[in-house]
């Protein structure tokens, strides 16, 4: 049986080598990619209360998250491999344990940081929270 593999991405540095990592160590597993898109981010802007800056704003994380499963993709292929992705709105740490819950997966792979800026400081490590709330094995990746 392959394994179902959940990789969240963020662009940055750590999340890629956790796709470099889940591609190299598990040839076998089904791969998603899941790119959560925090609105604490939007929350520290000075055009946040303009009308229809929200919007604005979120099509523009839905780009960014496309942008990043485009160049996911190309490093997948890399290595003969296709994955599926989703996008998701949360807090990520939350987002990514229940999506894993939801959606059956059997392992977690990510990266020990990803963005910095006011979220992180205010949630803390994402990372550290999915380690800690997964009821599923997770690899944090350095």
């Amino acid at each position: 049986m392959n394994k179902r593999i959940l990789v969240p991405i963020d662009g940055s540095e750590h999340s890629e080598k956790a796709l470099s990592y889940v591609l190299a160590e598990f040839p076998d597993a089904e791969l998603t990619l899941l790119n959560v898109i925090d609105p604490i981010d939007v929350g520290y802007s000075s055009t946040v209360g303009m009308p229809g800056y929200s919007e604005e704003w979120y099509e523009e994380s839905k780009a960014n998250a496309e942008a990043l499963f485009e160049n996911a993709r190309k490093t997948a292929a890399e290595h003969d491999r296709t994955v599926s992705t989703a996008t998701e709105v949360g807090r990520p740490s939350h987002v990514i344990v229940n999506y894993a819950e939801e959606n059956d997966f059997d392992h977690i792979v990510m990266g020990s940081h990803g963005r910095t800026g006011a979220s992180r400081i205010l949630l803390g490590s994402v990372a550290e929270t999915v380690v800690r709330r997964s009821p599923m094995p997770v690899t944090v990746v350095r």
